[in-house]
């Protein structure tokens, strides 16, 4: 059972969350994929909910008022949110929210790289971010599909200062790492998955899970395949927000 109870590495995807336009009926769909229960929703928050997994924080919900208000949003770590914030602007990205301090929990921003790509940062303070992780209903991946790949890695070395592995060498896809193990993935458009940051979720079974997100009223975009990494699949909820679940082993 991987998990984590302190701040997460500056530059680590740290932490995911769901902006639904029709927050109860969303709660439903995912609990019943993922097997999550809630906590939070407390008015001074707006209404925010956590996703727990084993009582453990996962992922994080609330209202949109947005124009496209259902999505997930990739949230990275940082010890230094102004310092950030300036490196952002600096590459070419912009800050939609500027640091904000949402009580004792921790600090936010919400930015844009250079091609329009949403993503946020959290500063951790009693809040760390995802707690539970790489098993069966938690956060196994985050990865960007984006225009020019060189363009978007030289953005996220600026801001985070990222080094970079490719895979393989007929794909345009490469991980990145601060140090030691790779923390996520980028490429191009056209791989099956929605463009910009999306989220990944482990499960203990692939096509069980495609089955019930179906059932819930979502939808396919990439069915079950194998790949060397694990069984995964690209989906999206009936409101359209896109993400991907991959089969690990449930021990």
């Amino acid at each position: 059972m991987p998990t984590r109870n302190t701040a997460w590495p500056a530059g680590t995807p740290c932490w995911i969350d769901y902006g639904a336009g029709d927050v109860p009926a969303a709660q439903a769909f995912y609990a019943d994929v993922f097997g999550w229960d809630w906590t939070g929703a407390d008015p001074e928050y707006g209404g925010y909910l956590n996703a727990l997994l084993g009582g453990e924080p996962v992922a994080g919900f609330g209202p949109s008022t947005d124009a496209d208000p259902n999505g997930w949003t990739t949230y990275f770590a940082t010890d230094d949110p102004a310092a950030t914030v300036a490196a952002i602007r600096e590459a070419g990205g912009t800050v939609v929210v500027e640091p904000m301090q949402i009580g004792p929990l921790g600090s936010m921003t919400i930015a844009l790289d250079p091609q329009g790509n949403g993503f946020g940062l959290w500063q951790s303070g009693e809040h760390t971010g995802v707690r539970r992780y790489g098993e069966p209903g938690s956060l196994a991946w985050n990865e960007a599909a984006v225009e020019d790949t060189e363009k978007a890695r030289a953005f996220y070395t600026a801001v985070f200062g990222y080094r970079w592995e490719p895979i393989d060498d007929e794909m345009d896809y490469t991980t990145f790492a601060t140090s030691g193990d790779p923390l996520g993935g980028l490429g191009g458009l056209g791989t099956g998955g929605p463009k910009g940051w999306s989220v990944c979720f482990a499960v203990s079974s692939t096509d069980d899970a495609v089955g019930r997100v179906e059932s819930g009223g979502g939808t396919v975009t990439m069915a079950p395949m194998d790949s060397p990494y694990g069984r995964f699949a690209v989906v999206q909820d009936p409101w359209g927000a896109a993400f991907s679940v991959m089969e690990v082993a449930a021990g």
